[in-house]
């Protein structure tokens, strides 16, 4: 009996220091947002941390010679779930969309608001899943059409991504993103090939400020007319404590294809 006791105890003692031990391990693990920028790092949320980031404004402006589209989401948010040592689970939503377009040639202007859409997805790391050294991952996500057109896609869509980061020096960090996607096409229904390509530097500018740097193409096979999307993107990211970071960035279009401009805000805050 005294035996069975001390097993059990035992057992228990063991659950209970893993249990202890987890927060700790996951604490070693630098944090390491996907805010801001373009691009997506390869380094996954340790196990059992949460991670809420958050664009508390994004204003997009976009301009062609029969109209002009302003585009304002708040609140844009993607939560990442540390399951294991290289894998997280990914749940995105946008609260607030607001689309205002104004017809050149007419004035006609028309506002559509409300919830964007809802994206899940998985991002598994296969090299370094704390981002040190040389770093991949892959991660594949799926959007639901929960918000109306115009605010979200219209459609359900895919994708999957190749994130790949190495450390040049203890400062300059390399990122390359790839992206294929079946992306949703512009009259709401059905879906079309996309691609996006994505090289940046990351610069430790300070032990808690990073400035990154991006240039950016994008193919989109549309049928309402195929064009390739060429993109600059600079950024900031203050690391106020070691669970919390705001940034702020901007994204310029390069061609006429491309969006104007962009301008954006956030936080994340690891918990």
């Amino acid at each position: 009996m005294t035996t069975a006791r001390g097993a059990l105890l035992a057992v228990l003692a063991s659950g209970a220091a893993s249990l202890l031990a987890t927060p700790a391990q996951a604490e070693d693990r630098e944090y390491c947002p996907q805010r801001p920028g373009l691009g997506t790092p390869a380094c996954t949320i340790a196990p059992g941390r949460i991670s809420v980031e958050t664009a508390l404004t994004d204003w997009t402006l976009d301009t062609s010679p029969e109209e002009r589209s302003d585009v304002i989401e708040a609140g844009e948010t993607i939560v990442r779930i540390g399951v294991s040592n290289g894998i997280e689970a990914q749940v995105g939503f946008t609260p607030f969309g607001r689309s205002r377009k104004r017809d050149t040639a007419t004035g006609d202007i028309a506002v559509v608001s409300g919830v964007g859409d809802v994206q899940l997805g998985v991002k598994a790391n296969l090299m370094n899943p704390d981002g040190d050294g040389l770093s991949i991952a892959v991660e594949p996500f799926v959007t639901l059409p929960t918000g109306r057109h115009d605010v979200g896609a219209g459609d359900w869509g895919a994708g999957f991504v190749v994130p790949v980061n190495y450390d040049l020096s203890d400062t300059v960090n390399l990122e390359v993103t790839s992206e294929v996607d079946a992306a949703v096409n512009d009259s709401g229904s059905g879906r079309h090939f996309a691609a996006l390509e994505v090289v940046g530097v990351q610069v430790a500018v300070t032990q808690a400020l990073n400035a990154i740097v991006e240039g950016a193409v994008r193919r989109d096979d549309d049928p309402s007319g195929k064009t390739t999307q060429v993109y600059a993107s600079s950024a900031l990211a203050w690391r106020v404590s070691n669970h919390l970071q705001l940034d702020l960035g901007a994204i310029a279009g390069l061609n006429a294809a491309a969006s104007r401009i962009e301008l954006y805000w956030g936080i994340s805050r690891r918990f």
